[in-house]
């Protein structure tokens, strides 16, 4: 089952498995983490939904699971996997650490926490995403997708794949359209885009008269008016806040209605 709203578990350290768990009794069920420590507390988010299903709050089949293999170069010294091993092996190294983590036997979504480089895919790129597709054909993850990926590296591994991605997950920043042409490929191509740090990357946009004017008219929080607006382009927006009456209220976004002329507003605001 995909969920139109993501809770987002960077950065909460030994505080994972309580918001991981606020965030379920809210609502939520589809949890982003990742395996990397430096970022991320996988093992926390996993007690969490253990405790929460022990409890009969949800059952497994209840919740989007997603979690990430990421580089050496973006872990610290707590890595998942044999930092000597081969690319393939270390793939599969870290899939049966999250599985460990989450405490599950499955995932339903497993990315690529970013290309190896900046612009265009490497040799690595390719042998983890053919590791990744072993794994998905295994029944170790229902999907696979990569994140923090440019159009052209989407659209070259897209042409590579034998698996196509099937979720973008990327920072979107109101100045590129809200990531208007990784957007669109992944409509024309029915990949599902994710999109992150809507609020923190975007506090200039979401300062603007014209923003504030349709917070203001639809009695909305200004939260609450870009995850709506996110839902309304085709998108799943994440939250990652730490507040339980932030995380209800976001939630209430899937209630809020907003017309076409505020959406196409809100789509241009960094230019306007």
């Amino acid at each position: 089952m995909m969920h139109d709203f993501v809770y987002g578990t960077a950065w909460k350290e030994e505080e994972t498995e309580r918001l991981t768990r606020l965030a379920i009794d809210a609502g939520f069920r589809a949890i982003d983490t990742a395996n990397q420590r430096r970022h991320y507390f996988e093992a926390g988010v996993g007690t969490a939904i253990a405790r929460t299903e022990a409890d009969g709050v949800i059952r497994r089949d209840e919740l989007f699971i997603q979690t990430k293999f990421t580089y050496r170069d973006g872990q610290d010294h707590r890595l998942p996997y044999d930092p000597h091993a081969d690319p393939a092996t270390q793939v599969r190294q870290s899939l049966a650490s999250s599985l460990e983590h989450l405490q599950v036997t499955s995932l339903d979504s497993y990315l690529l926490h970013g290309p190896s480089r900046r612009r265009g895919l490497g040799v690595v790129d390719r042998e983890v995403w053919r590791t990744m597709e072993e794994l998905q054909r295994a029944g170790k993850t229902r999907l696979i997708g990569v994140s923090n990926v440019a159009l052209d590296q989407l659209e070259e591994l897209w042409e590579f794949a034998a698996v196509k991605p099937a979720i973008v997950q990327n920072r979107c920043f109101a100045r590129t359209r809200w990531d208007a042409d990784v957007r669109a490929f992944c409509r024309d191509h029915g990949i599902v885009y994710q999109g992150f740090s809507l609020l923190t990357a975007n506090v200039t946009e979401l300062r603007h008269p014209a923003f504030r004017e349709i917070v203001s008219r639809t009695r909305a929080t200004p939260a609450q008016v870009v995850f709506r607006f996110a839902m309304q382009i085709g998108m799943q927006p994440l939250t990652g806040t730490t507040d339980a009456a932030h995380m209800r209220e976001d939630l209430a976004a899937r209630d809020l209605r907003l017309s076409d002329a505020d959406v196409q507003r809100i789509e241009s605001i960094a230019a306007s």
